[in-house]
């Protein structure tokens, strides 16, 4: 049945999962969840243009569907085909921060020299990673998968579809702490990834500056960074030195040094010239509420607010406390996903923040509320710290803004800044 579906799909004009966006000659897959039945959709999907759907409901059996047991899975088990019909080599990438930047950065350093294409947006998980793969066609030289997972074996599930030929973990941090059962939980979980490429003869892309990862793939074919980096300015953006090469970055903070160092090592691997290397790095400019660099008349916002954890929240911290500024400020939002373990982190955060030499710390969400440390104020949702934000004095200052998706904070730009 996937091998009919493949020559229906190659016929058509790519994957839709969404009537609202759905373009002519789209092969429709009804995806259904637990607030959501996407066969209701299906008859729309066709009127609107789509070329077949693939659908559960069996009262749809007619010559415009497929129907199958399971929508997902056969989306899956499309793309896990489609990956084995391509012929150029696929970078797969996980970590608990900076997957997203330093996918980025690995695409603007390919694009240079090949046509490439990496994972949109978000799209990293069991639903993502499919949708990512089956947008690539055998005109590419190069793809990049981003894999994201909150739980055990989820990795492991992802790399079966993609089958990455190489792989690399940023960094094993305290993300989805929730779901992985801790710290040694997400070790755990993103090494799968080393599992996938010892059992399948692939690459390990590995930060020379990290002998647990370098432990952890024993037996794996590795590729270690260069030993000749070295980081030579933080302010205003990151400048370093690889290979003897000065490269001067549009990035802030001294974490990305790291995530530009994976993307030099794929560039060479893959045989992209040092000077392309460079200009990849150099030209690439953070986007999507990912350390954002914003000014606003004299002031510096540093606008981190797709996502955060403890791990993330940290270094975000050290890296405000490393500007150069009359005036610090953060704004931390709440971290999500972290379970019995939140109290403690959320504590942890604030704790350090307050013993720092930032100026005014500022913690929202219910988590963060329940914070009670002297000279940090607290509030429990948005919409209460909108209420006095005003007495805020910006002038003059950098402001770190960060917290995990669902607080949204990058409302701030339009809610505060922008009305001062």
């Amino acid at each position: 049945m996937i091998e009919e579906l493949y020559k229906i799909f190659l016929e058509s004009t790519g994957i839709s999962t969404d009537t609202r966006t759905i373009e002519e000659g789209n092969l429709f897959f009804a995806l259904s969840g637990e607030n959501f039945d996407g066969n209701t959709y299906a008859t729309k999907a066709i009127e609107l243009g789509a070329k077949h759907g693939i659908v559960s409901d069996r009262t749809l059996d007619d010559s415009s569907f497929t129907v199958v047991d399971d929508v997902l899975k056969t989306l899956q088990d499309l793309a896990r085909h489609h990956r084995q019909q391509l012929k150029f080599p696929i970078i797969g990438l996980t970590g608990s921060n900076g997957k997203t930047t330093t996918k980025e950065l690995i695409l603007s350093v390919l694009k240079q020299e090949f046509k490439v294409k990496g994972t949109e947006g978000n799209l990293n998980n069991h639903i993502g990673v499919p949708l990512t793969l089956l947008s690539f066609s055998n005109n590419l030289q190069a793809g990049v998968v981003e894999m994201g997972a909150n739980h055990q074996k989820e990795i492991s599930f992802l790399c079966d579809i993609a089958q990455p030929d190489y792989g690399l973990i940023t960094n094993y941090g305290k993300a989805h702490l929730e779901g992985f059962g801790g710290i040694e939980g997400v070790k755990k979980g993103k090494s799968e990834l080393y599992d996938y490429l010892r059992k399948e003869s692939k690459t390990a892309i590995i930060g020379r500056w990290d002998p647990e990862q370098i432990g952890r793939s024993t037996g794996v074919n590795s590729i270690l960074t260069p030993e000749n980096t070295s980081l030579y300015k933080t302010e205003p953006f990151i400048q370093f030195t690889i290979d003897n090469q000065l490269i001067k970055s549009q990035l802030t903070g001294t974490y990305n040094y790291k995530n530009a160092i994976f993307a030099y090592t794929i560039g060479k691997e893959l045989g992209v010239s040092l000077e392309k290397i460079v200009r990849g790095i150099e030209s690439y400019q953070p986007s999507n509420n990912r350390s954002q660099v914003i000014k606003i008349d004299n002031t510096k916002i540093i606008l981190d607010a797709y996502n955060a954890n403890p791990s993330s929240m940290m270094v975000a911290l050290d890296n405000l406390i490393n500007q150069k500024a009359d005036r610090r400020i953060a704004i931390l939002g709440d971290m999500f996903e972290l379970g019995k373990y939140s109290e403690v982190e959320h504590n942890k955060i604030a704790q350090y923040a307050a013993d720092s030499t930032i100026d005014e710390v500022i913690l929202i969400g219910s988590n963060f509320s329940k914070v009670s440390i002297e000279n940090i104020h607290t509030f429990t949702d948005y919409h209460e710290f909108i209420q006095s934000a005003h007495l805020i004095e910006t002038n003059q200052s950098t402001i770190l803004i960060k917290g995990s998706r669902g607080m949204a904070l990058e409302r701030l730009i339009e809610d505060l800044f922008k009305k001062n």
